[in-house]
């Protein structure tokens, strides 16, 4: 099927489009930009050199990407933005190219919804399934990983990891990583416990969640040192996401967020 190109449009001629593209009025797609097949562009959008789209993603009104990174370190280097399938990203979203120091890459999975006013950062790197709320600020170096969610008004600190299924209250700072599964809200975000409800809707069952929670209350309730609280866990309990929950803290750099004293 033929590509829908309003004629107001500015599309250089490095630019590749794929099979059945919309782009409407007033956009701008640059040299080196690649969009996928069955892509929705919508009017005023401004797609940046080195961005590449996957198949099936809409970019709604306003939105600039691939813009050069916020980083004064930047020297105009050759850097890119690689953004999967399926995304939604809404009005007045901003996503920056990767820098020289960073890995050169900022990249967006699949399936993700970034809501409006939302910024992404040099050499972030997010999942799949990830949910940015309205003005969700992510800073350089970020990993966000598979279906996590930060919440509305929220920042989140450069080179900050946020584990899978986490979910991050709207209005929230986040200084340290945030570990899978859990659930983090406040001024400077603080660990409430699990993401009950998200692990729910995402079809955790019973045992799993059980193993969770006695996880939780090992590592933040217990009269334990976190050293011994870990080992404990690694002998008693082998389930995956048990697992999955120790290595994201052992491997911490930042150190994780912790319940409030």
């Amino acid at each position: 099927m033929s590509s829908d190109i309003h004629p107001t449009t500015i599309i250089d001629s490095q630019a590749d489009l794929g099979e059945n593209v919309y782009i409407g009025p007033y956009c701008v797609i640059e040299s080196g930009v690649v969009i996928g097949d069955n892509c929705h562009i919508e009017p005023f959008v401004h797609l940046k050199s080195n961005t590449s789209l996957g198949k099936n993603n809409h970019i709604h009104s306003y939105a600039c990407i691939g813009g050069k990174p916020q980083d004064s370190k930047f020297q105009g280097e050759t850097t890119w933005l690689e953004i999967g399938d399926n995304n939604c990203i809404r009005e007045y979203v901003t996503i920056n190219i990767g820098t020289e120091g960073g890995g050169k890459v900022t990249r967006v999975g699949s399936n993700c919804l970034i809501m409006a006013y939302s910024h992404v950062a040099h050499d972030c790197i997010l999942g799949d399934n990830v949910v940015l709320a309205n003005a969700a600020t992510l800073a350089g170096h970020i990993v966000v990983e598979d279906y996590a969610v930060v919440g509305g008004l929220s920042a989140v600190h450069q080179f900050v990891r946020i584990g899978q299924y986490a979910y991050i209250g709207g209005m929230t700072g986040v200084p340290q990583d945030v570990p899978p599964f859990m659930l983090i809200a406040g001024e400077r975000g603080w660990l409430h416990g699990l993401n009950l409800i998200g692990l729910r809707r995402q079809g955790f069952n019973n045992d799993q969640l059980n193993s969770l929670k006695k996880a939780f209350k090992t590592i933040w309730r217990s009269d334990m040192n976190r050293q011994k609280a870990l080992e404990k866990l690694e002998q008693e309990d082998n389930t995956a996401e048990v697992h999955k929950l120790l290595e994201f803290i052992k491997s911490s750099e930042r150190g994780v967020i912790s319940t409030r004293t």
